[in-house]
């Protein structure tokens, strides 16, 4: 082998990434065998060739596999490779979501005792629709934390659910059953919430409690749920919306073939136009045939361009069979609505033309 391939263990534990201790450990398990020792000094060399597997070990490490199966991870054919990795993750995303229901049933227990205070009652279906609908506008981002939550308002005009991932916020606002007992405002963990959505889906009434750290969620004939409070402060969507203005083109649409035309596009990125008559579903960069919609247009002719994964959530959790888009301007927010009625706003922010469209 030529010397020139071979570097000392110090030089190849930067180069894959694994500490020099790590390197001695797997090379006595058989994983990763030095390519050459000296046999008066002990000293482990390793051949460039080896850095792929050294890589690839480490990143099974990385994901918490078991050094048995990292064995037969190393030693299988891609697609046997493929499936030991899926199935080690499935039993991790098990393992982990048995531990946050065990934690959440844990953390109801420790609070039973907290006493909370009464914000308003829910119809449990209309809590967990509201809730579901307006989560698809939360993001997990780090340094963030409150994007990734529901900021939750109540007030005398009812209790507001509202989040949003910068690109797109969505509102909705609904009437209690029982008139809200005082004023409350906080960002509840999203996943708190999605944990607790079958239960709250599955109850008449919804009791909500605010305590020292979140919120308690009270439903007759099951266990209670508390949703933590997320600290931070929420992004205030009031000027947002007060300072939108009136729209200069408006479209009604059919919900149905929309969502059609955005799941069937292509591209990451698509262009909008809207003209008389119509609404259009184009490439990014507005030209060719697209898909047309018949649509109920008044106002200006109008291209805005979206990005996919901003444009089609928003439009799948619109309420009712047709969708209203307010449009002002190629670079302003576009709101979506329920063209017959429903509580549900949804704002989504249009992305920049492409260079030369």
């Amino acid at each position: 082998m030529p010397t020139s391939e071979l570097m000392p263990i110090g030089v190849f534990a930067r180069r894959c990434g694994l500490t020099a201790s790590a390197l001695r450990f797997y090379a006595d398990s058989g994983l990763l065998p030095p390519a050459e020792t000296d046999p008066s000094s002990g000293y482990r060399y390793y051949h460039t060739g080896q850095l792929e597997r050294a890589d690839l070990l480490r990143r099974l490490r990385g994901i918490a596999m078991p050094l048995a199966t990292v064995e037969r991870v190393l030693g299988a054919a891609p697609d046997e490779a493929a499936r030991l990795v899926d199935e080690h993750a499935a039993r991790i995303a098990g393992e982990a979501a048995d531990t946050l229901r065990r934690a959440a049933a844990l953390r109801t227990a420790l609070g039973a005792a907290v006493p909370g205070t009464p914000i308003a009652a829910l119809k449990g279906p209309v809590l967990a629709d509201a809730v579901e609908q307006v989560l698809t506008a939360t993001a997990h981002e780090p340094g963030l934390p409150v994007l990734a939550g529901l900021r939750l308002e109540a007030g005398p005009e009812g209790v507001s659910l509202i989040a949003t991932d910068r690109y797109r916020l969505s509102v909705r606002t609904l009437t209690p059953t029982e008139p809200a007992d005082r004023a409350w405002a906080g960002t509840l963990h999203g996943d708190d919430l999605r944990a607790a959505l079958g239960e709250v889906r599955r109850s008449t009434l919804v009791r909500l409690e605010a305590t020292p750290h979140g919120v308690r969620l009270r439903m007759a004939g099951r266990s209670d749920r508390l949703c933590r409070q997320l600290p931070g402060e929420f992004p205030d969507h009031r000027p947002v919306l007060a300072s939108l203005g009136g729209p200069t083109t408006r479209a009604t649409v059919a919900k149905g073939p929309f969502l059609r035309a955005l799941e069937d596009h292509p591209g990451e990125r698509l262009a909008l136009r809207v003209a008389d008559g119509g609404v259009s579903v184009l490439p990014a960069d507005g030209t060719g045939s697209g898909v047309r919609l018949p649509a109920a247009v008044t106002g200006e002719e109008l291209c805005v361009r979206f990005g996919l994964t901003t444009l089609h959530p928003a439009v799948s959790t619109a309420l009712g069979p047709d969708v209203m888009l307010d449009l002002r301007g190629p670079d302003r927010p576009v709101t979506l609505r329920s063209a017959d009625g429903g509580d549900l706003t949804t704002l989504a922010m249009p992305v920049p033309p492409l260079p030369d469209s």
